[in-house]
């Protein structure tokens, strides 16, 4: 019996070794999501692999997503690099969005966006080294200015898109607190689980009525979210807004080679 036979049969759920498995799984997508973002993709794919439908899928993720920024906002907040203020007011347009994604999301399946979405991210590479201090060291006129309805429009999009398919939206999130509203990426980093922290359970609760998440494998894998998105944390503060654009431009390119099959070669 091979892997994939192993961890689909739903009578080894409960064994150590599918629960190791989730575990593990779910604290590389903590720290890849907390860090950038696609990280989510992995015990999404993993989810599937188990035998889970893709609606079921992308409703249990959002468990461990809730957690696994609950963590890392205590951690950015306690480091002082969390503009929360800020982060309230810019959580609302795309919590708004986030509903109406969901929704979406409840009905149709998600792959047919993929594709798109893995050339739209590798486009971002283009403006990562184009003017890399815009990443590095923030605008602090941007940051002070109010904000303005193109802005929020934006930042709804974007959690309309989050709430349709975790995947990627954090990679979005960063695109758009640097690019428009000026933070550096280790502050951009800070208000992007912030915001992820406050649209997730609205989202969550959109495919829980539903009836679209896997309460058992949500759990059980959030444990290693929780652990994930600490050590993201963490990291990302001890390393700085040039390791955070480093490994923005990893992540973006392992996760495109996934979506056009590499990884099957």
């Amino acid at each position: 019996m091979n892997i994939i036979e192993f961890i689909s049969n739903p009578e080894n759920i409960y064994t150590w070794q599918v629960i190791t498995i989730l575990v593990l799984a779910g604290f590389f997508v903590g720290v890849i999501n907390t860090i950038a973002g696609s990280g989510t993709v992995i015990t999404y794919s993993l989810f599937m692999a188990m035998g889970m439908p893709a609606n079921i899928s992308n409703g249990t993720i959002r468990v461990g997503v809730v957690l696994q920024t609950l963590a890392a906002t205590i951690n950015y907040k306690k480091k002082g690099f969390l503009d929360f203020k800020k982060g309230i007011r810019l959580a609302i347009p795309i919590a708004i969005g986030s509903i109406a994604g969901a929704q979406l999301a409840a009905s149709i399946d998600t792959k047919i966006f993929e594709k798109l979405l893995a050339v739209i991210m590798l486009l971002m590479i283009f403006f990562l080294f184009a003017n890399p201090t815009r990443w590095t060291e923030g605008v602090k006129e941007k940051i002070e200015a109010k904000l303005t309805w193109k802005e929020m429009l934006i930042f709804f999009a974007i959690g309309l898109y989050g709430g349709f398919t975790h995947i990627g939206v954090g990679i979005f999130l960063l695109s758009a607190l640097v690019l428009k509203a000026g933070y550096d990426l280790l502050r951009a980093n800070a208000i992007k689980v912030l915001t992820v922290l406050i649209y997730s359970p609205f989202a969550l609760l959109i495919f829980v009525i539903n009836h679209q998440v896997d309460y058992r494998i949500g759990l059980i894998s959030a444990v290693g979210n929780i652990i994930g998105g600490i050590v993201g944390a963490r990291l990302s503060v001890s390393w700085g807004a040039n390791f955070i654009r480093w490994f923005l431009v990893i992540i973006i390119v392992l996760f495109a080679s996934k979506v056009f099959g590499l990884w099957a070669l």
